[in-house]
């Protein structure tokens, strides 16, 4: 854990008041992918959705991850070399400055020696510079307003999904508004906690976050990749991270594993569901409802209460 991250969470443990740590599946709950791609939700409508406009939209979307991790994001070099978290190899790492670093003459290969380990973390630590500066440092204007324009129709096919699953996380923090300088930003005092703990591989895991819009509420440090470790052992390494009893955990995904794992932690689960009369889908899910889940298993609270 960085000092960053350690003086905030002391900030939050002072302030007074239970902290709500969400943990989130990624596809088919904060966004829809593969479900897209292989047609269960437009046939979760009955005929309704035209199942073959939902792939082409996630071939779309799989096009524009995959060119962005391999173009920016050092996937072509590393994706063999799959980490649970990027500052897992943070010991290796000596703090050279990579202003002029070259990384396709470092001869890096798979890292199973010590010289290969720091210039994976050197990549690393390159890709959580990028994510944090969001995506228009690397792309043009004509490529955003087409990945804005592929945002807009995949919200409007899956009617608002994406959208009211942002909003959700946009309750629960408080942004502070975009600037000259950079992305907007999720101001320090904000008590809750957003964490994702995906079965993809994480390098393509973080361009989601960028893509879809959700970087603002996810840290580079709260996106986990359970896809060599499990999703208990990331739950494991959540709750030593944030090992205070005003800490209070909910897992919400679609799968079996993160059920499962929320079970073995005695953490609340609230299963999403992609049925459209489903009211735990998005849109539909909002953090009152997810309150009442705390409550079953924490009790109640005033931040409980003051959920809309």
């Amino acid at each position: 854990m960085n000092d960053n991250t350690s003086q905030k969470l002391g900030t939050l443990v002072s302030d007074g008041g239970p902290v709500n740590v969400y943990v989130w599946d990624m596809d088919e709950t904060l966004i829809l992918l593969r479900s897209l791609l292989n047609g269960t939700y437009a046939e979760s409508f009955n005929g309704s959705k035209d199942v073959k406009r939902g792939v082409e939209i996630g071939r779309m979307w799989e096009k524009h991850i995959l060119k962005i991790c391999d173009d920016f994001f050092f996937y072509e070099q590393i994706e063999e070399c799959n980490e649970p978290f990027l500052d897992s190899l943070r010991q290796y790492d000596d703090g050279k400055d990579l202003s002029l670093y070259d990384f396709k003459q470092d001869d890096f290969s798979t890292p199973t020696d010590d010289l290969n380990k720091r210039k994976l973390a050197y990549r690393h630590r390159a890709v959580a510079h990028k994510y944090e500066k969001g995506l228009c440092p690397f792309l043009d204007s004509e490529s955003m307003n087409v990945l804005d324009e592929l945002y807009n129709v995949t919200d409007e096919y899956t009617e608002r999904w994406l959208s009211s699953a942002r909003a959700f996380l946009e309750q629960c923090s408080c942004v502070k508004e975009e600037s000259s300088d950079g992305p907007s930003a999720i101001d320090q005092s904000s008590q809750d906690i957003h964490i994702l703990v995906t079965s993809g591989a994480l390098i393509p895991s973080l361009v989601k976050c960028l893509l879809f819009r959700l970087d603002t509420f996810l840290r580079h440090e709260n996106v986990y990749s359970s896809i060599d470790v499990g999703k208990l052992q990331c739950f494991k390494w959540i709750k030593e991270r944030f090992n205070h009893p005003k800490f209070r955990f909910c897992v919400i995904g679609d799968g079996w594993e993160e059920c499962a794992a929320a079970q073995a932690m005695q953490w609340p689960f609230v299963k999403i569901d992609l049925q459209p009369d489903s009211s735990h889908r998005f849109p539909g899910v909002t953090p009152k409802t997810v309150s009442y889940y705390f409550a079953a298993v924490y009790g109640n609270s005033d931040a409980d209460s003051s959920k809309e």
